[in-house]
């Protein structure tokens, strides 16, 4: 028989078990964490996941996360160079690359024939309108070295070439399978600096 006094523990333990990459275990020990929390301590961790929820949106031009029509990148730096990722997390790790000062593109995804995720499904088709503009002197791919983010960047190369645009990926000092998001500084500034057209 259940325990009724637990549930709300389990409940919670339920809910952090549905963030990516959150087991039983550490779903566990953030849901102690909650519950060890004040009162206003919990209201304002609760207060700032449903604001992040209403108030986050897509930029209007590269699809990261804002919460303006166009994020703070898109808004202050010149858009001749483009950096394209999957995710928005992905932008977060180029950032740390101080040497960066183009703007991105997100793709949300990666084309996939297993998940059955084609070229319509993710953001391309709002890049081919933003380099069609003239003002665009060069793309970096930077999908992640997978077998879907390498499909992606030479499906993505190939639009691009028809309209005669410098495109470059990312050099493998990411070594291939692994994920942008968790690529050191320097590693990710070498792959960055030795990029080649394609």
């Amino acid at each position: 028989m259940k325990n009724q006094s637990l549930e709300p523990i389990e409940r919670l333990i339920n809910e952090f078990t549905k963030l990516p990459g959150v087991g039983y275990k550490t779903a566990q020990r953030y849901a102690y964490a909650v519950i060890n929390m004040s009162i206003e301590q919990a209201q304002d961790f609760s207060k700032a996941v449903i604001d992040a929820k209403k108030k986050i949106r897509y930029c209007n031009i590269c699809g990261n996360f804002s919460a303006d029509e166009v994020c703070s990148i898109c808004s202050e730096r010149k858009s001749d160079i483009i950096c394209v990722v999957s995710e928005p997390k992905d932008v977060l790790a180029m950032e740390k690359v101080r040497g960066y000062k183009g703007t991105y593109h997100i793709l949300h995804g990666n084309i996939s024939p297993l998940q059955s995720k084609g070229p319509d499904d993710i953001n391309i088709k709002s890049l081919i309108k933003r380099v069609s503009t003239g003002q665009v002197k060069e793309v970096i791919l930077a999908t992640n070295p997978t077998v879907e983010g390498e499909a992606t960047a030479v499906y993505i190369a190939r639009l691009l070439k028809t309209l005669g645009i410098k495109t470059t990926r990312l050099a493998q000092g990411i070594s291939a399978g692994s994920d942008i998001e968790y690529a050191d500084e320097i590693t990710l500034t070498q792959a960055l600096e030795n990029r080649k057209e394609i």
